[in-house]
């Protein structure tokens, strides 16, 4: 048999290089658009949550306050207990022992920066929250505070409800002096809510809009099962920021 000629053996090499460099064009089309594919997977399992809980939140958003989460129902009657504490400054990072939970009064931190926490923050989580000697003070300057323990932080319709309570407060007049805080473990903050509870309102009175004999002072109180935006409502309309030991102060 004949050997093939040279020109038909380039010919040959030529082709077979023609059809690697066809194949390795192939194959990197289909590496870039698996990386693309990959890339927007990516993308999209970080953007859907957020675009779904900004969904969440206009919907939320366009409920009244006394009509987010539960009736005011869940609630027990607010009580009363003689406070002291009143401009009562401890030293920065000086523990002190409240003798409720939460505290609606008491000794407190008192310096820029750290005590009273912002009056533009109105929602805080576990890993964000200031201490309680600085929350103490915002107590004495007005705000209501809503305290919500491990059993609600792990529910988050429940969560969701407070951060919509939480929005309807803005950052503009002192009657929203309002802020939500996690109450956290005994060995964190003491003692426990009572039994079947897992929210609380409290709020330092001076006994009255205006009042000025600090033996009048006392600390409000109301627990609750779950969440109610209408019981906060009514709980803010009778202890308004105004009610406080220094309600002119941030």
């Amino acid at each position: 048999m004949a050997k093939p000629a040279k020109t038909d053996r380039k010919a040959v090499i030529e082709e077979m290089r023609k059809k690697q460099k066809s194949a390795d064009r192939r194959r990197g089309t289909v590496i870039v658009a698996v990386c693309v594919l990959v890339g927007l997977g990516i993308i999209a399992a970080a953007v859907v949550p957020i675009l779904l809980n900004k969904h969440e939140d206009s919907k939320l958003d366009n409920v009244a306050l006394d009509k987010l989460g539960s009736a005011a129902s869940v609630c027990q009657k607010t009580t009363t207990q003689k406070a002291d504490g009143n401009q009562n400054h401890v030293p920065v990072d000086t523990p002190v022992t409240y003798t409720t939970a939460p505290p609606a009064f008491g000794a407190h931190w008192n310096q820029a920066g750290l005590a009273p926490a912002s009056f533009s923050k109105k929602f805080y989580t576990a890993d964000e929250r200031p201490p309680l000697e600085a929350l103490v003070h915002n107590l004495e300057h007005g705000y209501t505070i809503l305290w919500y323990d491990q059993t609600i932080a792990k529910d988050s319709s429940a969560v969701d409800n407070i951060k919509a309570i939480a929005r309807k407060f803005g950052d503009e007049n002192y009657r929203d002096k309002f802020i939500a805080a996690p109450w956290l473990s005994s060995d964190e903050d003491g003692a426990k809510f009572p039994d079947g509870q897992h929210v609380a309102f409290t709020h330092w009175s001076a006994g009255g809009n205006g009042e000025t004999d600090t033996t009048k002072q006392v600390g409000a109180f109301q627990y609750c099962s779950d969440v109610s935006g209408a019981a906060l409502k009514t709980f803010m309309d009778t202890y308004p920021y105004t009610d406080s030991p220094e309600p002119d102060a941030m």
